[in-house]
């Protein structure tokens, strides 16, 4: 993996804030390799951590570990069970069966093929430590929200 120049990339914000989602992993050359390859990221540091732009948003890859001083009673660690989670990467796209059949010519494993729910049809795939990304299109519902 390539470094990537700092200045095209910028990771700390000049104003406000951005949000990056962390990972823990077991190995971050696999889990680094399967963000870059799947999704196109660009690699902002390599290393322990590695940090991956993938669109508008980055994603922090570590490993596990004990307890830190500004996280005492805090361990991290990949997923323990397959099938229990409580959060997971949510990727919006503008055509998901295209997204869908690229990511998956790339090699990524869906759990299912992408299902219609109404406002938005979805899938998920597994990254390589377990961990559960949702892929979706919005189809219109949400048009009808306001904010403010």
């Amino acid at each position: 993996m390539n470094m990537i120049k700092r200045e095209e990339y910028e990771y700390t914000p000049k104003e406000d804030f951005i949000l990056a989602h962390f990972l823990t992993v077991a190995n971050v050359k696999r889990s680094a390799d399967f963000y870059l390859h799947i999704f196109g990221g660009k690699l902002i540091r390599s290393g322990k951590p590695t940090i991956i732009q993938i669109a508008n948003s980055w994603i922090v890859l570590n490993v596990g570990g004990g307890h830190t001083d500004d996280k005492p009673s805090i361990t991290l660690h990949t997923p323990q069970n397959p099938n229990e989670f409580s959060s997971f990467l949510n990727i919006r796209v503008a055509d998901i069966w295209s997204s869908y059949n690229e990511w998956q010519r790339r090699g990524a494993k869906f759990i299912t093929e992408p299902k219609d729910h109404g406002l938005e049809t979805r899938c998920y795939m597994h990254d390589p430590d377990g961990c559960i990304i949702e892929v979706g299109q919005t189809t219109g519902g949400l048009k009808d929200i306001k904010t403010g």
